[in-house]
């Protein structure tokens, strides 16, 4: 999509104006999927969610073009920063249109607007004295002459317990640790190798102390009233508690905003001072009147979207250098912050090149919506989360294909029938839909999810939302099978009228909702309903959107004909992610050399090839043919436990088993678990109903007396069994979170091999201990929110 083609928008008095930036991303490297998912999606997630409720929002984003990076990458490349940045901005450009971004403004940080800002924002703080001059000592490289910026180095992290040997000299990627770079253990010049030494130079801080009762005003206020992520608020305390430090703003480079200042001539500003002042200057380039939105607090509400380290520098850093400048900035309300998204066994680095890119993604021929839905549904909110090719398949496969895209292809192909077997594309007249009991209890349904997406978006939920979303796609199924509506096309046309009205009404509605996740999915949903797309997707207030969604037979108006219904999704082989895995398998630069030694050995095959003879030539089996050896099975780790916090949305005694409850158990993912839990002796039904538990979700699912159990739900029972406990979260505790153990780190198994017997070598340390804390050995089970527990059983058996 890009950015909107329109005229700038500008707040506008007595509406909702919001404000929307994301991080900007460096111009390194293509985004990966964790940089896509932690900024520019899940931002562009909240933009469309603001024009669907009828908000005036604009989203600016652009890319980071200054500092270090920049200047290590044109160094691996062999040409100027400038052509490095003209390179990788029109290639991020490119990614995010193909992934539907919808910015209102994408620009950059190397522009005379950049420097005209941020030099602004510096003389207001010369003048107002929260600037000054330190001596610093600094690594200088004798071999390439340079002082040495922090990205020009690595070394070894100096954390006890981290020792990680690649640390940045700002930042040690692995404990995410802040590093000066004389902190360093064993540092080397990064283009060299060699060792550098201590020099003294001269530097300008900002004195973040002097400026901490004003910043903690508003970190106290708008923390509350922005309901921040508690990952954002944890970090932001830790640099409070911590003590504030002057912090340097000037770096010993060429490539960035000059600073003005005789003194400093020579230097430029250090990209975590200039980087946020971007989103100011890319608005400036935006709209000339930009200070109407930036200047404007009264009128304008800031949400801005990043990873979680990049958290302290837009909580803490950029808010004080703007109360230092004394204007009256607008600043941010709300801060979205994810944790990290991990690629199948590591983690996704741009710099070292590993994990799936945004180019790649555009390779592998799966549609975009089918890419943000898994990635919007795998969004790391409060732990991290992994990506696998297995999980991507089941997500297409098993929510978009059998869940969405079959309910939607089944209401509108049944009324593109012929008449005599359906509609002949004519939506029907359904005026008795009110007292159709089945219709009546299903628009119930739709008012509350609607009205509990709504809430949720509102909070940036994005991911709850979603699931919110796609219930309401199961709902749909149900409310067919139940009405049989191919039955009352036979017996009873009224009430098939009224359903299949109803349905189309509710396809129209999930169009409207997934919008903001899917919008190639709505537009297409659109098409085949032969409605025009924007003038469909609203849910304001004001229009009466919201309270018309409790009445879905009324959506679309009797006689409408709608257009030529299609398959929505594509089933994905498991063939086909075999290859993928294989194809995005190690790092950027093993891949390329992988396809080098592919093309060499085929161009050496075709020398020895001899065609004379005219027999056949046997096909060599390449490495990726072969079979390959059986991988060494991992060691038992508690990790390897998927226990999650979960809510029981409905539990039920199971129709043909006295001592056996059915529960469906809200678990973090887009429709609920059904799970069997042999309970009915220990805990009362009404006990059962709409509580927090811990559930085991990686057991292989198991049928119980006729019912498959896709979980288990973990309880605590005492030395003779005789009674029996559930294990119970803190009540503020995020469903869907993953249960964790201090001390042990790791990634659950997709599915526990049963015959590895991993859950029950587990199990016999699983315990709750003198004070009703529900451990593994001596380690609690640990939230978010705080240690899980049990009402009245010590030291008992937990399972």
């Amino acid at each position: 999509m890009g950015e909107n083609q329109t005229a700038p928008k500008l707040p506008v008095p007595g509406k909702r104006n919001v404000l929307i930036t994301s991080a900007l991303p460096y111009v390194n490297n293509f985004p990966h999927l964790g940089n896509i998912i932690g900024c520019v999606l899940s931002a562009d997630v909240f933009a469309r969610y603001c024009r669907l409720r009828g908000y005036n929002a604009i989203y600016i984003c652009g890319t980071d073009e200054y500092g270090t990076t920049t200047e290590t990458k044109a160094m691996e490349e062999n040409c100027t920063p400038q052509e490095i940045c003209d390179k990788y901005h029109a290639l991020h450009k490119e990614v995010y249109d193909w992934f539907d971004i919808s910015f209102d403004k994408f620009g950059r940080t190397s522009t005379p607007e950049q420097t005209e800002v941020c030099q602004a924002i510096f003389q207001k703080l010369w003048e107002n004295n929260w600037l000054t001059e330190k001596p610093m000592q600094q690594l200088f490289c004798d071999t390439c002459q340079r002082f040495l910026a922090d990205r020009l180095l690595e070394g070894t992290c100096p954390s006890e317990g981290c020792k990680y040997d690649s640390a940045r000299g700002d930042q040690c990627e692995k404990c995410g640790k802040l590093l000066n770079p004389t902190e360093l253990k064993d540092p080397r010049c990064k283009a060299c190798q060699n060792t550098p030494r201590i020099r003294d130079t001269r530097h300008l801080f900002l004195e973040l102390p002097l400026l901490k009762d004003e910043l903690v005003e508003y970190i106290n206020k708008m923390s509350v009233a922005g309901s921040w992520s508690q990952n954002a608020i944890n970090t932001t305390q830790a640099w409070l508690t911590e003590g504030l430090k002057a912090r340097c703003i000037t770096r010993d480079l060429k490539w960035g905003v000059p600073v003005p200042h005789e003194n400093f001539k020579d230097k430029v500003f250090y990209v975590w001072f200039d980087a946020p002042i971007g989103y100011v200057s890319i608005t400036s380039c935006y709209t000339p009147d930009w200070e109407k939105w930036w200047k404007n607090p009264e009128n304008v509400e800031l949400f801005q979207f990043m990873g979680k380290d990049n958290v302290p520098f837009h909580t803490v850093m950029f808010p004080s250098t703007l109360l230092g400048t004394g204007e009256n900035w607008t600043l941010m309300k709300s801060i979205s912050v994810t944790e990290y998204l991990n690629y199948e066994a590591g983690k996704f680095s741009k710099t070292k090149g590993i994990g799936v890119f945004g180019n790649d993604v555009m390779d592998t021929k799966i549609p975009v919506e089918v890419w943000r839905y898994y990635l919007l549904t795998n969004r790391p909110e409060v732990s991290d989360t992994l990506f696998t090719w297995d999980d991507l398949q089941a997500k297409l496969n098993n929510e978009l294909l059998s869940n969405l895209g079959n309910f939607v292809n089944r209401v509108l192909s049944f009324v593109a029938k012929p008449p005599g077997q359906g509609y002949g594309s004519i939506i029907p007249d359904a005026p008795t839909a009110e007292s159709h009991t089945l219709t009546k209890a299903l628009s119930e349904k739709i008012g509350k999810h609607v009205e509990q997406y709504i809430e949720a978006m509102e909070k940036v939920k994005l991911k709850q939302g979603l699931r919110i979303a796609m219930s309401l796609s199961g709902e749909g199924n149900a409310y067919l099978q139940e009405s049989q509506f191919w039955k009352l096309y036979k017996e009873d046309q009224p009430s098939c009228s009224i359903v299949m009205r109803t349905a189309v009404g509710l396809v129209h509605i999930l169009a409207c909702l997934l919008e903001p996740f899917i919008p190639s999915f709505s537009v297409e949903v659109f098409k085949q309903l032969n409605l025009p797309p924007q003038a469909q997707i609203s849910l304001c207030d004001e229009k009466g959107d919201v309270d018309r969604a409790r009445r879905p037979w009324e959506i679309i108006p009797a006689g409408h004909k709608i257009g030529e219904p299609k398959p929505l999704f594509e089933e994905l082989k498991t063939e086909r992610v075999e290859e993928l895995r294989l194809q995005y398998a190690g790092s950027q630069a093993d891949r390329r050399a992988r396809a080098e030694a592919d093309a060499a050995k085929t161009a050496e095959q075709l020398k020895k090839t001899k065609i004379s003879d005219g027999k056949k030539q046997k096909p060599t089996k390449s490495a990726a043919d072969s079979k390959s050896k059986p991988t060494t099975e991992p060691e038992i780790s508690i990790t390897r436990l998927d226990i999650r916090i979960g809510k029981i949305i409905k539990a039920q005694k199971h129709p043909d088993a006295d001592s056996l409850y059915v529960e469906e158990i809200d678990v973090g993912e887009a429709q609920p678990r059904t799970v069997v839990s042999g309970l009915v002796k220990y805990i009362p039904l009404e006990e059962m109903q709409d509580r927090l538990v811990c559930v085991l979700c990686n057991l292989k699912p198991a049928t119980m007396r006729g019912i498959k159990s896709h979980a288990m739900v973990l309880a605590a029972s005492n030395s003779d069994h005789t009674k029996v406990e559930l294990v119970e979260p803190p009540k503020s505790a995020t469903v869907g979170e993953r249960v964790t153990f201090p001390g042990f780190t790791g990634e659950p198994d997709d599915v526990l091999n049963p015959k590895k017997k991993v859950w029950e070598t587990l199990q016999v340390d699983l315990h709750s201990d003198a004070n009703l804390v529900a451990c593994y050995k001596d380690i609690p089970l640990t939230t978010s929110a705080g240690v899980c527990k049990v009402s009245s059983i010590s030291n008992g058996s937990i399972r």
